[in-house]
C-alpha cells in the first residue's frame, strides 16, 4: 500500500449532504472571526463539529439472510413487542420493536437492516419530541420503509427528534435494497426503529452501542439465504 493510500485510509469520508452546511459553517466561522478571535474559535469547533456529524464510514456488513443489521449507530433504547405506525399498512398486530438513539455525535447516515424489495415508503409530519422518549414513535414527524424481505415483511422508521428538522430518504418504493446499504439521513440527533415479525429472536439489550451495517440487532430462525448484494 502506497502512502497515498494510507493517508487516505485514515480520513473518514463525509457524505456529499453535509457540504452545504459545512460550506456555511465555515463561511459563518471566516464572518466572526473578522470580529473576534475567540468568536473564530468557536466557529472553528463547530465547523469541525459539522464535518464529524456528516461522517460516511465505510462498514463490513454481516453476508447472512437470517441476521438483522443496525439501521444506524447509537444506543439500543428499546426491545419489544410494539404496533407499527398506521401508515405502513402493518395491521393493528404488534410486532418486535428495537429503536436505535442517535444524538448529535453519532453518525447519521442510515442503512437497511435486511435485504429484499422497498413495498412501500410513507412519510408523515409531526412533532419534535425527544426521540428518546417512547411517544415519538407516534406523535414525531417520521418516514417509513416497509421492506419484503426472506423472512417476512420488516419495517425501518427514520423518527426526527428534538433538534433533527429534516429527514432525507434517497430510496423509492419498488427499489431493491441490500443488507447494510445507505438508504437515508436524519439531521441533528433523531431515532431509527425497526419493526420485525415475532419470529425474529433479539440480539441486543437496551443500553448497548450499535453501529450502523455491522451490529446483529435480531436474527430469524431457519436456513439461511443467499444474499443478492453485500454493502460494504
Amino acid at each position: 500500500m502506497s502512502l497515498v493510500d494510507t493517508v487516505k485510509n485514515a480520513f473518514v469520508p463525509i457524505h456529499r449532504e453535509g457540504y452545504p452546511f459545512i460550506a456555511a459553517f465555515g463561511a459563518a466561522t471566516l464572518f466572526l472571526g473578522y470580529f473576534s478571535s475567540i468568536l473564530f474559535w468557536i466557529g472553528l469547533i463547530l465547523t469541525a463539529w459539522c464535518i464529524y456529524f456528516f461522517r460516511d464510514p465505510e462498514r463490513v456488513t454481516p453476508v447472512d439472510d437470517r441476521l438483522v443489521v443496525s439501521p444506524a449507530d447509537g444506543i439500543v433504547s428499546a426491545v419489544g413487542p410494539a404496533l407499527p405506525p398506521r401508515e405502513l399498512g402493518l395491521g393493528n398486530v404488534e410486532m418486535t420493536r428495537i429503536s436505535v438513539f442517535m444524538n448529535v455525535f453519532s453518525c447519521h447516515v442510515n442503512r437497511s437492516p435486511v435485504r429484499g424489495r422497498i413495498a412501500r415508503i410513507e412519510h408523515r409530519p409531526g412533532k419534535f419530541l425527544n426521540a428518546e422518549l417512547d411517544k415519538a414513535s407516534t406523535e414525531n414527524e417520521r418516514n417509513g420503509l416497509v421492506i419484503e424481505s426472506p423472512n417476512g415483511t420488516v419495517a425501518a422508521v427514520q423518527i426526527a427528534g428534538l433538534v433533527a428538522r429534516r429527514i432525507v430518504c434517497w430510496t423509492e418504493a419498488g427499489a431493491s435494497i441490500g443488507t447494510g446499504e445507505r438508504f437515508g439521513l436524519i439531521r441533528f440527533g433523531s431515532r431509527v426503529d425497526v419493526f420485525l415479525p415475532l419470529t425474529a429472536t433479539p440480539r441486543v439489550a437496551v443500553g448497548q452501542t450499535a453501529v450502523g451495517g455491522e451490529t446483529v440487532l435480531a436474527e430469524f430462525g431457519g436456513v439461511a439465504g443467499t444474499p443478492l448484494v453485500r454493502i460494504s
